[in-house]
């Protein structure tokens, strides 16, 4: 997921903190069509917020998947795939970051409402088995839902 620069970056900036810092994980997507084809593009991010006072460096992973949800109002797919990426990210950097409060966010809202709903246990219970650690989802995922959105949809723009 991240390359060796990035790995080494956060690696520096984490010998340049204290202990209040905290680190996020999340990731979100966006759908589009190429070709008459249906794809997603996921951002996943990891957020290190500096010392709890010195702002936030955003280190960001993009990755293109087909889109097989059938159900486009219920994107079951597509959302669990943004969370094993999320997962994937952790695993990747855990041993970098476990001297710091983690937090993994996830862009699932548990309101039956919400057409994310549809993933919010499974989601949530895949999370906590192969991190150990209890996701926040939405309105909590501050993470997923601003910031890898946000990188989400401005790799939608420069295409």
């Amino acid at each position: 997921m991240f390359t060796e620069k990035q790995l080494n970056d956060i690696v520096d900036l984490l010998c340049e903190v204290d202990s209040n810092t905290k680190i996020y994980i999340g990731s979100d997507s966006v759908r589009f069509k190429k070709n008459g084809q249906k794809f997603f593009r996921v951002a996943s991010v990891l957020v290190v917020h500096m010392n709890g006072r010195n702002g936030c460096k955003v280190f960001r992973h993009r990755s293109t998947h087909p889109d097989y949800d059938v159900k486009m109002s219920r994107p079951s797919q597509r959302l669990m795939t943004e969370v094993m990426q999320t997962c994937e990210l952790y695993h990747q950097v855990a041993p970098l970051i476990s001297e710091f409060p983690v937090e993994i966010h996830a862009d699932i809202n548990p309101d039956e409402k919400h057409g994310s709903s549809c993933v919010a246990q499974q989601a949530a219970g895949y999370i906590l088995g192969v991190t150990g650690i209890a996701p926040k989802l939405k309105p909590e995922a501050f993470v997923a839902s601003f910031s890898a959105d946000h990188y989400a949809h401005k790799m939608m723009e420069k295409k």
